[in-house]
């Protein structure tokens, strides 16, 4: 494990360009990946990758956010931020896999979604929550791993799955904190403050309950010694994914509800129980 760090010092690390990308990931970690393009709709996002793979010889479907590591890269990709039919595609393929019986591995590494105007013509708002409807209550396993950022609805609509793991050094919040300082204080340099408050970091977020495992990352991150770090991912990945297939479709869907449904409730007081 890192050594401990500042939530401002892991956002630092997790926005790191040079952080293994989903097409890393699925280099190290899958085999036979065949890529499907576009939404059926409208056209192709390539801030979205998503196909079909074989995971230790099993067939699954691997989706996720796509950044580059160069501006010609990011410009391809939108800087990874998705536009609507980016989150049809993934919906196209998370229906498709459920037809199939294929496990569903989402891999979030985002901003956010795209806010321009031609997204929210298109309906990026209804894609997103279609999403986040369609996936509460899929029958086939799906576990969401945030590798670096997760802001916003944008990671959201990739992120309702019945195991959320975070890399030790990721992030995932509401919104940036750039953007949640300039709302509360007007003032977008207070984002070193914002951090701590906002509770963005891996350990805060198990604490909340909010994931259910963080993955180790070598000293000083995952780009790093990226060989080590993909390892960890493919051992806590299969780990809780065989977890997982041992459950029926009716009880991955409703504990996959359930465990969103939860969120932020309450506990009672013990004077209650």
């Amino acid at each position: 494990m890192s050594a401990q760090l500042t939530a401002a010092e892991r956002v630092a690390i997790a926005r790191n360009p040079q952080r293994p990308n989903i097409m890393d990931y699925i280099g190290a970690l899958f085999t036979d990946f065949f890529e499907c393009k576009g939404d059926r709709l409208c056209g192709e996002d390539g801030a979205i990758v998503g196909g079909v793979a074989l995971y230790h010889g099993r067939p699954v479907t691997v989706i996720g956010t796509r950044k580059g590591r160069t501006a010609e890269e990011n410009l391809k990709c939108n800087f990874g931020m998705p536009s609507p039919e980016g989150y049809r595609k993934a919906l196209r393929l998370m229906r498709q896999a459920e037809k199939f019986r294929r496990p569903i591995i989402t891999l979030i590494d985002t901003s956010g979604a795209y806010p321009g105007l031609e997204a929210e013509e298109r309906g990026q708002g209804e894609a997103i929550a279609r999403n986040l409807f369609e996936m509460s209550r899929l029958t086939v396993p799906v576990v969401a791993i945030v590798t670096g950022e997760g802001n916003s609805g944008g990671a959201l609509a990739l992120g309702v799955a019945n195991r959320v793991l975070m890399l030790e050094n990721a992030v995932y919040a509401i919104l940036s904190p750039e953007g949640f300082a300039s709302i509360l204080w007007k003032d977008a340099s207070r984002s070193a403050e914002a951090c701590e408050m906002m509770q963005l970091t891996a350990p805060d977020l198990l604490r909340l309950g909010v994931i259910d495992d963080i993955i180790p990352e070598p000293e000083g991150g995952a780009h790093t010694a990226p060989v080590v770090a993909l390892r960890q991912v493919d051992r806590c990945l299969h780990r809780h994914l065989a977890e997982l297939s041992k459950e029926s479709g009716a009880s991955l869907a409703a504990g996959r509800y359930q465990k969103f449904r939860q969120m932020g409730a309450a506990a009672p007081d013990k004077e209650e129980q």
